[in-house]
């Protein structure tokens, strides 16, 4: 880890139980219509393990471990900018799955004005199997560190 600017440091794993009353949520909020992602048959009939959750649910189980990380940074998230967010898909997310995901600071620049960090996840299921790659940049007005 970068002593100047905390680049390279991580957080603890963090597990998130994926329920299909969680996907439910996440679609009727994106307002999502495909019948895949809303009805759990239709999952199972495409040849899912369960209901399959639509690729972005991978905001919900990765922002459990960009929040210590910002929080730890001392920034107010009410005065956090979403500024960008990338994600890789490998194995679909399902109803029953567990998620654990790390993050890392892969970089950090400060002005006068603002904090943008960039954190990288990556997110796998019960089985170890890798679901997701991401990489998150917020920006806070607020200064940390």
């Amino acid at each position: 880890m970068s002593a100047e600017n905390g680049t390279g440091q991580s957080w603890p794993p963090v597990e998130y139980h994926v329920g299909r009353e969680s996907i439910r949520q996440f679609v009727e909020v994106t307002g999502e219509r495909r019948v895949i992602y809303r009805d759990p048959e239709v999952s199972v009939e495409a040849g899912f393990r369960d209901q399959v959750a639509p690729p972005m649910f991978a905001a919900v189980y990765t922002w459990g471990s960009i929040r210590p990380a910002l929080e730890g940074s001392g920034i107010d998230l009410t005065q956090l900018l979403h500024t960008a967010q990338e994600f890789v898909w490998s194995e679909p997310v399902c109803a029953g799955d567990v998620i654990t995901t790390t993050a890392e600071l892969e970089d950090l620049k400060q002005s006068k004005k603002a904090s943008t960090y960039v954190l990288a996840t990556r997110s796998h299921n019960q089985e170890g199997d890798e679901v997701t790659r991401g990489c998150s940049t917020p920006a806070s007005s607020s200064r940390g560190r």
